[in-house]
């Protein structure tokens, strides 16, 4: 692991202007490393050379773009332990999930690299041939968050490349180690400037909505800050996809065998310690199976073992940072002060780490600020229903809408009540599953546009369309 990281621009890595800033283990507070602390006018640099990347890129044949990509996944696979001890370093999760980000990331980077881009017949008649293509846009900014690092830099990033996009990655100063390893292998394969990396701690996100140089912005993050993105990039129209935050609701009907579901049920809600958007967030349970769940689901959490996401044995790592760990703690204190019941966890575990454990909260209201809010770490909330409508009306209660799902033994049932939920993908008896090959995105306030599959691979293109007559 090197213990020193540079920013990437035009092929050439540099360091930072600004200096550098240290990048520390959650579970630890050692730092690890030291990243560039990019300014402004390198970002700038990074973006004059993408578009003069570019303009040799767009024409790169769909064929040569595949066996570039795919020469760098392979060196990927090759460094996979390398990747995920960073991940480990810089976010806490433990090494067997970050194995899985990495070969999670694998697996959508192979399928990015391998897909087609169609060209529409609209019309072929005696006379006329009306064709609709598809154009690269130019050059394509990731901002990316600290949950999980090395996977939503992939998502973002390889499609961008595969449709013919120059790109220049902002990784949160969090997490930016693995999504500089990333870019390191990407660029060993790929032109000059096609792909760079500027990190930095503050003034990144701005700069790059200000640029007009910069034709679209792939943004993961919190609601707040994605306003902020459309608002600061209307200048020169920027191209937009927003996946913000989420509050996941899940309602489990009477008809549910709890001692199946709980596992998974459980495994969706604490995926990544919780830290991930699309995450299982808020229960709704039957009264007649409350008592049952509530009691399953805090055995399941008693059970954890948490620690240094690198010690044998852990399954459970640290919230990544501080602010996030309070917020986690002062939401679960305001819903003991309003009267739940805390049955596992609840506390700050003591001594050094970001540490909390996994933690059921039940007995507690719908307008509780740990329902109602996006807690986004190892807390869930479990709230009692005795309707099916009242339910449904407490799950869309909020103005997010990522994912959410339903669960029962009568499939009809649960996806009937899938449907009516205010969400972007809605699963049954399941929950948190994402492919590559089907779009994902959420609607309300989680956000616009979609990743994945055909869908969004066309959001990195624009369309031409071509009129020829015979």
């Amino acid at each position: 692991m090197s213990d020193s990281y540079k920013v990437l621009i035009g092929g050439q890595w540099v360091d930072g202007a600004n200096g550098a800033f240290d990048v520390k283990n959650p579970a630890t507070f050692e730092t690890v490393a030291k990243c560039a602390n990019a300014s402004s006018d390198q970002l700038e640099e990074a973006v004059v050379a993408a578009n003069e990347a570019f303009k040799s890129w767009q024409y790169t044949s769909h064929e040569e773009r595949k066996k570039m990509l795919n020469a760098a996944i392979d060196e990927i696979q090759e460094k996979r332990d390398e990747i995920a001890a960073l991940i480990v370093a810089e976010q806490g999760k433990p090494f067997p999930l970050a194995i899985g980000e990495v070969e999670g990331g694998i697996a959508w980077a192979r399928y990015a690299a391998s897909q087609d881009i169609p060209v529409q017949i609209i019309e072929d008649s005696e006379k006329k041939r009306i064709e609709a293509h598809r154009k690269p846009l130019g050059v394509v900014a990731s901002i990316t968050p600290w949950n999980w690092p090395f996977m939503i830099a992939v998502w973002h990033i390889l499609p961008a490349l595969r449709a013919g996009n120059a790109v220049i990655s902002k990784p949160s100063s969090l997490t930016p180690l693995s999504t500089v390893k990333l870019v390191e292998i990407l660029n060993n394969h790929l032109p000059d400037g096609v792909i760079s990396i500027v990190t930095g701690e503050r003034g990144m996100g701005s700069g790059i909505t200000g640029s007009a140089g910069i034709h679209k912005i792939v943004f993961t993050g919190s609601t707040p800050t994605g306003q902020s993105v459309m608002r600061n990039s209307a200048d020169n129209l920027k191209r937009l996809t927003l996946e913000l935050g989420g509050n996941d609701a899940a309602i489990v009907m009477p008809s549910s065998n709890v001692e199946q579901i709980a596992p998974a049920i459980f495994a969706t809600s604490f995926l990544n310690m919780g830290q991930t958007c699309g995450a299982l967030k808020r229960l709704y349970v039957h009264e007649s199976i409350y008592d049952e769940m509530c009691a399953a689901l805090s055995e399941i959490a008693k059970q954890q073992v948490v620690g240094n996401g690198m010690d044998e044995g852990v399954n459970f790592g640290p919230v990544q940072n501080a602010d996030q760990l309070n917020l986690v703690a002062d939401l679960v204190e305001d819903a003991k002060a309003r009267g739940a019941s805390i049955l596992s966890g609840g506390e700050k575990m003591a001594g050094v780490g970001h540490f909390y454990p996994p933690t059921i909260v039940a007995n507690i209201e719908n307008d509780a600020p740990l329902v109602q809010e996006e807690q986004f770490g190892p807390a869930l909330p479990v709230i009692k229903f005795s309707d099916k409508e009242e339910a449904i009306a407490m799950a869309n209660s909020v103005d997010v809408g990522l994912c959410g799902s339903a669960w029962s033994a009568d499939i009809e049932e649960a996806q009937a009540i899938a449907s009516r939920l205010e969400c972007g993908t809605a699963f049954v008896n399941t929950h948190a599953e994402i492919q590559p090959n089907v779009p994902f995105g959420g609607c309300k306030m989680s956000g616009f546009g979609v990743e994945f599959a055909e869908e969004g691979l066309l959001e990195f293109t624009s369309i031409q369309v071509m009129h020829i007559n015979k």
